[in-house]
């Protein structure tokens, strides 16, 4: 059976045979213009982009450098090109509210443009308004008024002074109003004068003037309404002059706008404020206030309500906008409310308002890594509020947090985006179980593979891959044994001889990094040398770790046995992952079986250095045991299991087989050969299941048994599941070649203890007996031998303790 479970040396390891490739190099190949084994995502992804119903947003999920990213940024950019390019988007002052400005829609490409032409007519009214008040006509009609008003009042004061002379009283004009003076014919009466007079006549002369004073506040009245008017008809003037020339610059602009209802309504109203407030656009009386602030910064800040704040402008784009928004805090996202010291405090207005990338891709689409999003839990919220409403508020951050500054409340803006989210499986889960808006939302998933089938057409695909690279990284081409190294390494990255990885990421990292050693050698062109050449020199430069825990197997630091038997004793292979790089090294399990009733104790669960996949694979083994042993007895049994050495935490159950192999060598008490290296998982009736990591399992144990000394006795024994994953490097293959080295394929407990003990595993009788010979006879005895003496010793005591 040890022959007939081998495996065949053409099972080690998928070659790419350079011959089937028909070029010369891959600058002689057209460079790959589509998406290689990832027909699900993409036509998820399509599907989502063309879908207009609300909620069908899309979240992409998939492994890293699967190139996922660059994927669907392609696949959105291309559909961006057939849509219609969205309105630019502006924000204007609210006349009527100016704590609540406007957002206001501009025909793509014009919203600059009309921002220029709005400060272009302020600084021309600025300079055309106080001529225009200045010339002749309008400053002679200001004179018909005021004379006309003067003359008025003039006759008002007469009337007054005729009524004063005719009751004897004089009325004179001091700085604090008008006095009535009592005269004495030609003169004032003295204070003498005055006392002279009798009672009656001194109350006569103070009752005239009393009622004179009221003839007074009735002519003052009287003026007062003539300066109003005088002041309305005035007002009137100038406002009929502004209006006409303010209509007359206006007119102009309007003319660009015609087919926009919203920009002339808004022209309407900048007109009538203009015209209200034409003394804005008069120039300054003097210099500086009483604070020392420029008048004329105060003016030109006055003027600001006139501007246009452009928020997002399309000039020069074709079709629908696209942003990948990496940072995505709150104000990255939906904009910011910015503020300015003015006169020792903050203030703001609407052209401080910023635009964040929401805005940016209103008409289009926004892309966005969902693990930043939910790192700013503000941001996840507002998003789901915009697309759920289809309305974009860009509100103060500051403001919502309680810190009482003065802020604005933009009017929201229609949002017609659709958002495309990237992560992994863990976020989505977590938003899909916890999140109840999460599914009305992003009702479209599409989920990356990070492998692919491995066919001629895919490997051609492969080919075309590489030569795109080479094309846009400017990179040397790559002939066809380069070509085929590199398929190599997609097959050997998947652990798959029928599949090819999908992580471009580390294949563009191989790609470079082998044109990088060509260029070293003057080469023109890119071989399998210098592809094998960027790995190794990849692997060199972080496997520092993986030497030093391999000295430790050459010096003996780590006992391992390469050769002879043991009972009891198997080599189990264990991977270790340093970031990218993972190898594998081999790990001594020991059992020793004795009486009483413990069943299986794992030392590595009572010392807590056991995870819980690992605790399972133990507590499988006594369902084995018991299953294949106790059918007709119980079992009167104490096992102890344990890795050697090993002082860091286990898991995993791919070494379950192996505690197994260890258990059945102490109980039949037959030695197990120390050259074979084991690794699988188990089931309670006794199957090998496959595990990960088998290439690297394999060369690790291989690396230590070659630095101890190739015996042609040595190899690893693997689940026959696993014979697919093989991509084992060059030595390993070569040392098979050579008989070296063995690999072994078993699918069953029984086939695995016979490869390692050299002795049948055995079969049960009718009698439900195993033949004495064989290593489960031998088990069997042991067991009822241990059963026997516990009932001995249970009657001799009186107790099974």
């Amino acid at each position: 059976m040890t022959v007939q479970n081998e495996v065949n040396l053409s099972d080690l390891r998928c070659l790419c045979d350079p011959t089937m490739f028909n070029f010369e190099t891959t600058a002689d190949i057209e460079p790959l213009d589509q998406v290689i084994g990832q027909e699900r995502a993409v036509r998820a992804i399509t599907f989502g982009l063309e879908m207009k119903s609300a909620g069908y947003h899309i979240f992409v999920t998939g492994p890293e450098g699967t190139g996922k990213t660059t994927i669907v940024q392609e696949i959105v950019h291309k559909a961006a090109k057939a849509l219609p390019t969205p309105s630019d988007w502006c924000m204007v002052n609210n006349f009527k509210d100016e704590y609540r400005p406007r957002a206001l829609p501009v025909h793509p490409g014009h919203a600059a443009r009309f921002a220029k032409s709005l400060n272009r007519l302020v600084s021309d009214l600025k300079i055309r308004l106080p001529k225009e008040f200045q010339t002749d006509p309008f400053r002679e009609k200001v004179v018909e008024i005021q004379k006309k008003n003067g003359n008025l009042i003039k006759e008002h004061f007469e009337a007054l002074d005729r009524s004063a002379l005719e009751k004897h009283l004089k009325l004179e004009k001091t700085p604090s109003g008008y006095q009535t003076i009592a005269m004495n014919g030609e003169a004032p009466y003295t204070e003498e004068e005055f006392e002279s007079l009798s009672e009656d006549e001194r109350a006569g002369i103070e009752q005239t003037v009393q009622s004179f004073q009221e003839e007074i506040q009735a002519a003052m009245r009287e003026v007062n309404r003539i300066n109003h008017t005088q002041q309305k008809e005035i007002q009137q003037l100038a406002g009929e002059l502004a209006r006409f020339v303010v209509k007359n610059r206006l007119d102009l602009v309007r003319e660009n706008y015609q087919d926009q209802p919203e920009v002339l309504q808004f022209l309407d109203e900048l007109q009538e404020d203009m015209v209200d407030n034409v003394a804005l656009f008069m120039p300054p009386q003097q210099e500086t206030d009483g604070n020392g602030t420029s008048t004329e910064d105060a003016r030109e800040l006055s003027l600001n309500r006139y501007r246009v704040n452009v928020l997002q402008d399309r000039s020069g784009m074709e079709g629908a906008p696209v942003a990948f928004e990496t940072n995505p805090t709150y104000q990255n996202v939906f904009g910011r409310i910015e503020k300015k010291a003015f006169m020792g405090t903050l203030i703001t207005d609407f052209t401080m308002v910023q635009s964040g990338s929401l805005l940016q891709a209103n008409g289009g689409f926004l892309i966005l890594e969902v693990e930043a999003v939910l790192a700013h839990p503000q941001v996840w919220e507002s998003l789901k509020r915009a697309l759920q409403n289809k309305m974009l508020c860009i509100e103060d951050m500051a403001h919502d947090m309680g810190m009482g500054t003065a802020s604005l409340r933009p009017t929201p803006v229609p949002l017609d985006v659709k958002v495309i989210l990237l992560g992994g499986y863990e976020p989505f889960q977590l938003l899909q179980n916890y999140d109840s808006k999460f599914n009305k939302i992003f009702r479209v998933r599409a989920d990356f593979d990070y492998e692919v089938v491995r066919t001629d057409e895919t490997v051609r695909l492969y080919a075309q891959f590489i030569a795109r690279v080479c094309r846009d990284e400017n990179l040397l081409p790559f002939t066809p044994d380069g070509v085929a190294a590199v398929v190599e390494y997609g097959e050997k990255a998947i652990d798959s001889k029928n599949k090819l990885s999908l992580r471009f990421g580390s294949v563009v990292g191989v790609i470079k990094e082998a044109d990088y050693w060509a260029r070293k050698d003057d080469a023109d062109r890119v071989a399998s040398v210098h592809v094998v050449k960027a790995f190794t020199e990849y692997r060199f430069r972080y496997n520092l770790y993986e030497e030093k825990i391999h000295e430790n197997y050459v010096e003996d630091t780590i006992m391992i046995d390469v050769a002879g038997e043991e009972v009891g004793q198997v080599n189990a292979l264990a991977v270790y992952q340093m970031g990218e790089i993972a190898f594998g090294r081999p790990s001594r399990i020991t059992a020793e079986t004795f009486m009483g009733k413990a069943g299986v104790v794992n030392i590595e669960r009572e010392s807590k250095l056991s995870g819980k996949t690992h605790d399972k694979g133990v507590l499988i083994l006594s369902g084995y045991l018991g299953r294949t042993f106790a059918q007709r007895y119980p079992l009167s049994l104490s096992i102890s299991l344990t890795f050697e050495q090993s002082y860091s935490g286990i898991d995993g159950d791919s070494a379950s087989s192996t505690e197994l192999y260890a258990i059945l060598s102490s109980l039949s008490e037959l030695p197990i050969r120390q050259g074979i290296a084991v690794t699988g998982s188990v089931n309670q009736k006794g199957q090998v299941q496959a595990i990960g990591g088998v290439n690297q399992k394999i060369e690790g144990f291989f690396d230590v048994c070659r630095s101890k000394g190739l015996t042609g006795r040595q190899g690893v024994m693997i689940p026959a599941a696993n014979v697919k994953n093989l991509m084992l490097k060059k030595s390993v293959v070569d040392a098979v070649k050579q008989g070296q080295f063995k690999i072994w394929q078993v699918a069953t407990i029984e086939e695995g203890i016979e490869i390692l003990t050299g002795t049948p595993a055995g079969a049960l009788d009718d009698d439900g007996n195993f033949p004495p010979d064989t290593l489960y006879g031998r088990v069997q005895r042991k067991l009822e031998a241990y059963l026997n003496q516990s009932l001995k010793l249970k009657k001799v005591y009186g107790s099974d303790k």
